[in-house]
């Protein structure tokens, strides 16, 4: 791969960092946390409105892909997106979350 094509790599996966950190600080979390591994899964599970016992799900085959799918429309649901744009979420997260980054969503969670 050449130069040219790592720093495209680079600048995108920097990019969606930066649009989780600013996800989470919108909705009232440490925007740090977007960087430190099952933590930010924690955080993501806070942000969706969901219990912390969900983190072990997330670490069994096959259920983590139907929790991580819940988690998605939840979060979308707490910045006032529908559900398809939680789906977006789930299968194209690197172009929803700056979307929801930088867009005007704001973070207000559902009364479950």
């Amino acid at each position: 791969m050449s130069a040219f094509w790592w720093i495209i790599v680079i600048a995108w996966v920097v990019f969606v960092v930066v649009s989780m950190w600013k996800v989470f600080e919108k909705a009232g979390q440490p925007g740090w946390g977007a960087i430190i591994p099952i933590y930010n899964v924690y955080l993501l599970l806070m942000i969706a409105g969901r219990p912390a016992w969900w983190l072990i799900l997330m670490l069994v085959p096959v259920v983590n892909i139907v929790v991580e799918l819940i988690v998605s429309i939840d979060i979308a649901k707490n910045f006032g997106k529908g559900t398809g744009f939680g789906l977006g979420l789930f299968f194209l997260g690197a172009i929803f979350f700056p979307i929801l980054a930088f867009g005007d969503a704001v973070y207000e969670p559902v009364e479950a």
